[in-house]
């Protein structure tokens, strides 16, 4: 099953209903009687409930398909496959626990930013991963058919980020991000400088003390006392990769992770340029 948008939602001949309800019930007449014996049983307040309930849904629903209407066909389906990715992760053991799913919408709402409506859309995205019976092989193939090496590489930066929401990331699902950054053919060089990245824990932040030599040599991907021309040539080839204008068409929040990423590989070859 690969990514289809949701569809404005229609009234489910609510209108129809409501006519023949009312010609069956003697017209108006009969529906303000029948309304006032259901006031007066309580059973009002259920179908007030349900009215209530039915009508959210029915916004909800509205807001999602208008979201997806206003990105682009990339967009939505790189967060379709990107859920469905976590989801399979999460599945390792078998099950997908509450903890895992919290997890992964703490992920878009702290990491990507995603107001209500967006989070409306994920958690939608999310029932129908838990539910699909897709393998991790089937998304990947689509993924690698679909997406340039760079987007590849911003996926495999994400689902590093979301392990390592964990204060412990079991060896298992380390090597389900190894295997995925193999099926999408990333190289050795751009494996090593994402996990080794995320291995020392360091993410460059507002108000954060500079990093250590080793967290700095671990983001351009290199073994501590590389020399000088060598880091040039890291710093040269990481930028290239990661220049937010190769994944723009991803949408704002991808935008926003390739620059963020920018930031860190400056960081780190500032920091050797003034050494």
């Amino acid at each position: 099953m690969q990514y289809q948008r949701h569809e404005q939602p229609g009234c489910g001949g609510c209108l129809l209903i409501i006519v023949l309800f009312s010609l069956l019930t003697g017209g108006f007449s009969g529906l303000l009687n029948l309304l006032g014996v259901l006031i007066y049983s309580g059973i009002a307040g259920i179908l007030i409930f349900i009215g209530i309930f039915w009508g959210f849904s029915y916004w909800m629903k509205k807001k999602i398909s208008q979201y997806e209407s206003s990105q682009t066909e990339s967009h939505n389906r790189f967060v379709w496959l990107l859920v469905h990715i976590l989801i399979n992760i999460a599945k390792i053991d078998g099950v997908v626990s509450r903890d895992e799913i919290s997890t992964i919408h703490r992920f878009f709402q702290q990491n990507l930013r995603y107001d209500q409506t967006k989070m409306y859309w994920v958690k939608e995205l999310i029932k129908e991963a838990v539910d699909s019976t897709q393998s991790m092989e089937t998304l990947l193939q689509e993924f690698r058919s679909t997406f340039a090496y760079e987007p590849r590489l911003i996926l495999l930066e994400l689902v590093y980020q979301i392990l390592y929401t964990k204060s412990h990331v079991p060896e298992a699902e380390l090597k389900i991000a190894r295997d995925i950054a193999n099926y999408l053919q990333i190289t050795d060089y751009d494996k090593r400088t994402i996990e080794a990245k995320y291995k020392y824990g360091y993410q460059q932040q507002p108000g954060r003390s500079q990093g250590n030599a080793e967290q700095y040599y671990a983001i351009l991907g290199l073994q501590p006392g590389a020399d000088k021309d060598t880091i040039k040539k890291a710093y040269r080839k990481l930028s290239m990769r990661y220049h937010p204008d190769k994944v723009g068409h991803l949408g704002e929040e991808f935008r926003a992770v390739a620059e963020e990423k920018m930031k860190e590989i400056n960081a780190a070859y500032d920091y050797f340029k003034k050494q």
